[in-house]
């Protein structure tokens, strides 16, 4: 349980205790909870969601965008702005595009992908059908799963990141919550379905970017694998 807070800690601003992050283990074994983090935050979400006027369906969209960079933080938004940046600027050498990352400045390839995703973000939500409503919490559960899944399944490269000390995080049960997160999907039907296949697609193409480029990938390129993941 202590790793489900330090990820609660680390991916949201929903307060735990501090004193969860001087636990080595609990850093660790906080990567398995990742899946059932997306889905607290998407439960908040979608309660938000759902109490929202949908008469007023782009207002309600933009009050619960707000409401969505707020509870994360805007933590892998800032890993996209970084990203595009270094993307653009790293003008495909590796060394170029890890220290373009590094840089806190935001250029105009990254303030541009942060707008055009959240504009995108925000029309998804207004296009919502209402009777899927209630299964906007999919999007955070598929985008916290695919953190996991990056770590189970792609090398990370940046020494000494804040990624590191997820490197070591048990195998067994980081697969365990991913198959959980898939019978998830599965079980709330044909949209379920759907949007793991469009999760799975995105995840592959930013491995196969990742690994071309970096050989592997960071904390900024992790953040912006989980807000693409969340607008597909």
């Amino acid at each position: 349980m202590r790793g489900l807070l330090v990820a609660l800690g680390f991916l949201t601003r929903i307060p735990v205790p501090v004193r969860v992050f001087d636990d080595a283990r609990a850093q660790r074994t906080s990567l398995a909870w990742y899946p059932m983090a997306g889905l607290i935050v998407g439960a908040l979400l979608t309660g938000l969601f759902l109490l929202l006027p949908r008469e007023h369906a782009l207002l309600s969209a933009a009050l619960t965008l707000i409401a969505w960079v707020a509870l994360t933080g805007g933590l892998h938004l800032d890993g996209l702005a970084d990203s595009a940046d270094a993307w653009v600027g790293g003008f495909g050498d590796r060394a170029r595009t890890l220290a373009i990352m590094k840089d806190p400045r935001s250029g105009p390839a990254g303030v541009t992908a942060i707008v055009s995703l959240l504009l995108l973000k925000c029309a998804a939500l207004a296009s919502l059908p209402v009777g899927n409503a209630w299964l906007l919490w999919l999007s955070p559960l598929l985008a916290r799963s695919a953190l996991t899944a990056a770590f189970v399944v792609t090398p990370y490269v940046r020494s000494g990141g804040l990624g590191s000390a997820l490197k070591d995080a048990p195998r067994g049960a980081c697969v365990l919550a991913l198959l959980g997160a898939v019978a998830i999907c599965i079980a709330s039907g044909l949209p379920g379905v759907c949007a793991l296949g469009v999760a799975l697609v995105v995840f592959a193409l930013w491995r196969r970017a990742c690994l071309r480029r970096l050989g592997g990938f960071t904390g900024d390129t992790a953040g912006a694998l989980a807000e693409m993941v969340e607008a597909g």
